[in-house]
């Protein structure tokens, strides 16, 4: 695999352009890995690729909350991979994950960058899920609703496979557009959350012009949240490959 390198503003990284071909407009260009590599006090990295799972009740680092029914495991036909399973067809019952000992909190000078890949099957129109960074909330879509007080992610509410980019500060939020997803089809979501000013969102490598500003930029504590529940009629199930967060100290 051929390896390049690339400069951007003075930050030099390396990547792969047959597999990364994304990477010189795309979101970890922006990051300073490899300034963290030889110097770990410039920030903070969680990298979860899933060679394990713990959601033990008193010492784990995930909370899984069933709304009725639903499991996480780790795949056993796929390395690297999460399934959180509905186990349901009866609407809004489900899963929510949340890694609750990982903490990032939105600050002035303290960029997040943010990135999963996720892929839904059977069926991924009668979905509701939620991906990215929130506030504990073990019912975080309750209702067919985020019920979410602080967050940043991708949430899909209305059985229909359209993701929204959405944000929400204090129960102040806005939504934007984003993509649709396929069914048994990978997409990967990523954010940058730019101090306190602007959330940019890009989707499968791609910066998209729909950001978030301000007002809808939570500044306290939100963490790596997923959720999985049905719409009704199928019993879906989230595939997360793994996913980066990496926060400026």
């Amino acid at each position: 695999m051929p390896s390049r390198g690339f400069n951007q503003a003075g930050r030099t990284s390396v990547y792969d352009p047959l597999v990364n071909p994304t990477h010189p407009t795309g979101l970890w260009r922006t990051c300073p890995l490899a300034e963290w590599l030889h110097d770990p006090s410039i920030g903070i990295m969680l990298s979860e690729d899933f060679s394990s799972y713990d959601a033990a009740a008193t010492d784990g680092d995930y909370v899984l909350t069933q709304a009725t029914a639903g499991t996480g495991a780790i795949s056993t036909a796929a390395p690297g991979v999460l399934e959180l399973d509905c186990n349901s067809t009866t609407a809004t019952q489900g899963v929510t994950l949340q890694r609750a000992k990982a903490a990032f909190v939105p600050a002035a000078g303290k960029d997040i960058w943010f990135e999963t890949a996720i892929k839904v099957v059977d069926t991924f129109d009668k979905c509701e899920l939620f991906a990215g960074l929130s506030e504990l909330d073990t019912t975080l879509l309750a209702t067919s609703a985020n019920s979410s007080a602080n967050h940043i992610g991708w949430q899909c509410v209305t059985d229909d496979g359209v993701l929204l980019f959405s944000a929400e500060k204090a129960g102040a939020g806005a939504t934007k557009a984003a993509a649709t997803i396929a069914e048994a089809t990978y997409i990967k979501l990523g954010f940058r959350v730019i101090g306190v000013t602007e959330v940019e969102q890009y989707i499968n490598g791609v910066l998209v012009g729909t950001n978030h500003a301000t007002a809808n930029i939570p500044v306290v504590a939100v963490y790596p949240s997923f959720v999985c529940q049905t719409g009704g009629t199928n019993d879906p199930i989230l595939h997360i490959a793994g996913y980066r967060v990496f926060q400026l100290r």
